[in-house]
């Protein structure tokens, strides 16, 4: 898989994309089931069919462009006004940065850029979830070997690093929308359906005093590379976790709303948790 993975990174992102666009809609077609919960998750949110239309391609877009952004030459990347010194007046707080996005663009991407800019001031620390394929588990540990990029798992002793790494005045990144296994997280609203939501971001945020910053990674067309914008919390959490969680899965939606046609819509994002101890 790994040899996999470095041959592809070897090919132009233009015809990564171009491959991925027919990727997408080819999975689009062929499912009814990944269909219907696609549509049926952009009617949630209050959006009609024509809005959410290009993100059946960009869905393919993010599957190809993978092996290129893990294994092969950088590429282009540029930060939107303003977003750079955000990042920097939040780490300079010293009391640590939470970057959250939701699975929106290229969210890949943004470690990697975190650590390329900020990461020899302090390394940024992301949660991910071991795969269970063994040969999957190998790719992704050799991919995400990166100068100041570590990774923490969804264990207890992962948690325990996060919470470590951002009392040290470091940067922790998360992915606020993904469901977490049951009762790791509370019911709260999303796009005005309850959703079972992680409480950790929440947890983090309140157990240290981070600054907590909201990224969105546009992908730009034409495979002219990436933009990362990113602007700051504009409410306090509350201290009771549901309402903070509610006040989290708020913000996300204001990112995926800003650009719905990158975000991933065929995401299961109303199902019922796993059971799963951390």
């Amino acid at each position: 898989m790994i040899l996999l993975f470095r041959f592809l990174s070897r090919w132009p992102l233009v015809v990564l994309h171009g491959l991925g666009w027919l990727l997408g809609w080819l999975v689009f077609c062929a499912s009814p089931t990944y269909r219907r919960r696609f549509i049926a998750n952009i009617r949630q949110a209050g959006l009609n069919w024509w809005q959410g239309l290009a993100a059946v391609g960009q869905t393919g877009c993010m599957v190809m462009e993978t092996p290129r952004l893990w294994f092969g030459r950088p590429v282009p990347v540029r930060w939107a006004q303003g977003a750079e010194l955000l990042v920097q007046r939040a780490l300079d707080a010293g009391k640590g940065v939470l970057i959250l996005t939701p699975h929106l663009g290229c969210f890949e991407m943004i470690p990697q850029e975190y650590a390329r800019r900020f990461g020899a001031v302090q390394p940024i620390t992301v949660l991910y979830r071991p795969s269970r394929q063994p040969y999957l588990r190998e790719v992704v540990a050799t991919a995400r070997q990166r100068k100041n990029l570590l990774t923490a798992p969804t264990t207890m002793a992962g948690v325990k690093q996060l919470l470590k790494a951002l009392r040290a005045g470091q940067c922790v990144g998360l992915l606020p929308d993904q469901v977490p296994p049951e009762g790791l997280g509370v019911w709260a609203p999303f796009f005005g359906r309850e959703a079972y939501t992680m409480t950790l971001s929440a947890r983090l945020a309140q157990q240290t005093g981070a600054q907590v910053v909201l990224v969105r990674g546009e992908r730009l067309s034409w495979a002219r590379g990436y933009r990362f914008h990113a602007q700051a919390l504009q409410e306090p959490l509350p201290d009771d976790l549901v309402s903070a969680a509610a006040a989290i899965n708020r913000a996300m939606e204001e990112l995926i709303l800003s650009s719905p046609g990158q975000y991933l819509w065929g995401y299961s994002r109303y199902k019922q948790p796993r059971k799963e101890s951390v």
